[in-house]
């Protein structure tokens, strides 16, 4: 595997917000700017006919279009590679388009792809999309890295899980997973969307593609779409069986990507703008002041709420009670932001919710502002009462995405509230 870390290099020893908040500028080539320029051009001309045919075939890293690449777009591509700790990354318009670009490049009819039966549930939908395309899919709890292994198949190409699950927060057997896909030659890939490469790196993790939302933690602020796949240059594709001949050539290392940015990013054409690049380049310069304040309240409310007598279970990696507490202090920086409760059989979620002016109704995450729903009656109802059940949400439970407020405000919001639900037979 070729060497990517160039660790003689002084900047890769300084800390992650000193790499992020200096990186635009010394990628401006010596000019003066300390964030990138946002080029908004669509087209890019070349004065010898010779030079565009060599970006087209590839002999070139100069822009044929900004479908595929711009400038700008190219600049945060190193910088989300860079919070990641790996080679290279890909942009697109959204977490789902990152996601759904790279199963549908990499996969085909006849494939098998084994993925956590916890997931966020647009992902799950596009898995049972999958289905219907000749993929196979098989839901396993990836917290037992033994129902991985028993469900390979020959077929099977891909191993997909989440580094925290939405709503429950279960954490994966990474380290038993990695070594069962590197055993059988599969892809390992994991959404990171909930924890980005300041709480847990994918490559650390053993993952050979890391997926994520831009838009949640990443950016941060509720205000731009967005979403990547990083290649954690840790996979060699030689032996991968559905790259294209024409990207078998050159370092096998990078023809995974390559084959997602032409077959899916260049073809289906959910490309970021570069507008929204430029706007999530600034958000995430103040990730780590975000994320580990918005941590730190999370698992103080955790701590308070699992007290209350009028709750029944809390789900946060910080309580000594979740069932993954130790694989958290293992694998993650911060336990995260996301918490779920459920509250006690006759008291209502929704009045509960009514109850929180400084709460905002919302199906988002990662927010700066804390935010709330019912799960069972918003973003799990499509998926029905059984389904529900076999991914272990109750009927009472209520998703929070926990931001930075001051923790005094948060824990009096949360605790008024509560105190003043009343029990309904």
């Amino acid at each position: 595997m070729p060497n990517t870390t160039d660790t003689s290099n002084p900047i890769n020893q300084e800390g992650f917000t000193t790499q992020i908040l200096h990186h635009d500028r010394r990628s401006c080539d010596g000019l003066a700017e300390v964030h990138a320029p946002t080029c908004n051009s669509v087209l890019f001309g070349y004065e010898k006919t010779e030079d565009l045919c060599d970006v087209f075939q590839g002999r070139s890293n100069n822009h044929a279009y900004a479908r595929q690449s711009t400038p700008t777009t190219n600049t945060l591509q190193s910088l989300v590679a860079l919070t990641e700790d790996s080679p290279r990354s890909l942009l697109f318009s959204t977490g789902m388009a990152a996601l759904s670009s790279m199963c549908l490049t990499l996969l085909k009819a006849g494939d098998h792809l084994i993925a956590s039966r916890f997931l966020f549930g647009n992902t799950h939908s596009f898995f049972n999309s999958l289905i219907g395309y000749g993929i196979e899919v098989s839901f396993v709890d990836t917290c037992d890295a033994t129902q991985v292994a028993e469900a390979v198949k020959e077929n099977t190409r891909m191993v997909f899980t989440e580094t925290l699950a939405n709503p429950g927060t279960q954490i994966p057997d990474f380290k038993g997973i990695a070594k069962i896909c590197n055993s059988h030659n599969l892809v390992f890939v994991i959404d990171s969307t909930l924890t980005t490469g300041y709480v847990c790196k994918g490559k650390e993790l053993g993952a050979h593609f890391v997926v994520m939302s831009l838009t949640k933690a990443f950016n941060g602020h509720g205000n731009v779409l967005g979403g990547a796949l990083v290649d954690t240059g840790t996979y060699d594709w030689s032996n991968y069986p559905n790259i294209f001949e024409a990207y078998r050539k050159g370092d096998p290392y990078l023809w995974g990507l390559q084959q997602v940015k032409k077959k899916g990013l260049r073809d289906m054409g959910a490309t970021l703008s570069a507008e929204s690049a430029s706007r999530i380049a600034i958000g995430v310069e103040t990730i780590a002041l975000r994320l580990e304040r918005s941590c730190s309240n999370a698992t103080a409310l955790a701590a308070a709420l699992a007290k209350h007598p009028k709750v029944e279970t809390v789900y946060h990696p910080s309580l000594e009670s979740h069932p993954q507490f130790n694989r958290a202090k293992e694998y993650f920086r911060l336990p995260g932001y996301l918490m779920s409760l459920d509250l006690k059989a006759g008291y209502d979620p929704i009045e509960f919710l009514n109850a929180m002016p400084l709460v905002i109704n919302a199906t988002h995450l990662g927010d700066n502002r804390t935010l709330a729903l019912p799960v069972a009656k918003t973003i799990f109802h499509e998926m029905g009462f059984d389904n529900r059940q076999a991914q272990g949400i109750s009927e009472n439970m209520i998703r929070c995405s926990i931001g930075i407020e001051d923790p005094q405000d948060l824990l009096d919001c949360f605790i008024n509230a509560l105190d003043k639900l009343e029990h309904k037979e």
